[in-house]
């Protein structure tokens, strides 16, 4: 079957389309990997983006109101081809990604069959952090509960996490501990010893700022995690009045709660940190992204 002069000229355009589009992924994936600017790039877990009917429509969105990128949650329904094809048309990076099962399949359980299942969520998230230009996989280890004391949650998740370590390797994917309000790792001590009981480098800190506040300053935790820090979670959170509810202190604005600021960036730029913050606080539409991104702008020039 011949092709008439419009139909050819038709298929190279779609062909050089897509090629011009693959060069660009591939570009902003290395960039991704390899920063050249020493600044704070401001990001937002994906689940705050309450406007767009895609992933695409949200990225654009966020391009649009100054994000410099957006976290992403693994596994997911969301396809590695469906997310480079976001990065490649929005110039929007993926630092990193949130395993998505953490805290259902712990890697604390007593069940060697749950941790297994979330130490292959885990696998599952750091290879698809690779193959989207990623650099790190945040990770809550587990949670002190009636069937995990203190100790067996140490010990069990700390197993689990070694087992993974030469495959993060491997791929050059970070695995970033979260403080959390888990009963576990409230100190930053504790966190750090936690950490480096992993027994490598590719185990760090996703520091959570606005979670540190309940049990003490967030400045404080700074210097001691030093450079186990390679990410940062930005919320903000506000002490309740004594006896009141203790989760609605996150409902605080950025620059509204208890968080010294100031204090956080200058210890932050005396280890040298300068990188990635990501949003997570309570979601919203245009209007309310435009105002995060302001507050984050706020913060990282303090």
């Amino acid at each position: 079957m011949s092709l008439t002069r419009r139909e050819i000229l038709l298929a190279s355009s779609a062909t050089l389309t897509a090629s011009v589009l693959a060069s660009r992924g591939d570009a902003l994936l290395a960039a991704a990997e390899k920063p050249t600017d020493k600044k704070f790039k401001k990001a937002v877990k994906i689940g705050m983006v309450r406007e767009g009917s895609t992933l695409l429509d949200k990225c654009k969105l966020l391009k649009e109101l100054g994000f410099d990128g957006v976290e992403l949650d693994s596994p997911s329904a969301v396809t590695v081809e469906e997310a480079k094809r976001c990065i490649a048309e929005t110039g929007l990076i993926v630092p990193g990604v949130v395993d998505s099962v953490h805290w259902k399949q712990r890697l604390s359980d007593p069940s060697d069959e749950v941790r297994a299942s979330g130490l292959e969520a885990l696998r599952t998230a750091l290879k698809f952090c690779k193959d989207i230009g990623g650099t790190s996989v945040l990770l809550v280890p587990g949670q002190r509960t009636p069937d995990a004391n203190y100790e067996q949650c140490w010990d069990r998740s700390i197993a689990e996490i070694k087992k993974v370590v030469p495959y993060a390797e491997d791929l050059g994917v970070d695995i970033l501990i979260e403080n959390v309000w888990n009963d576990f790792l409230t100190d930053p001590k504790e966190t750090a010893r936690f950490i480096d009981s992993c027994g490598s480098k590719i185990v760090g800190a996703h520091f959570d700022i606005g979670n540190a506040v309940r049990y003490s300053p967030p400045h404080e935790w700074v210097p001691i995690l030093g450079q186990r820090i390679k990410k940062l979670d930005i919320k903000d959170y506000k002490r309740p009045p004594e006896g009141g509810n203790l989760g609605a202190g996150f409902q605080a604005k950025l620059l509204e709660g208890d968080v010294d600021w100031p204090r956080c960036m200058v210890e932050l730029r005396k280890i040298g940190y300068v990188g990635w913050g990501c949003a997570e606080i309570q979601g919203g539409g245009r209007e309310w992204l435009t105002d995060v991104a302001a507050r984050m702008d706020k913060i990282f020039a303090s």
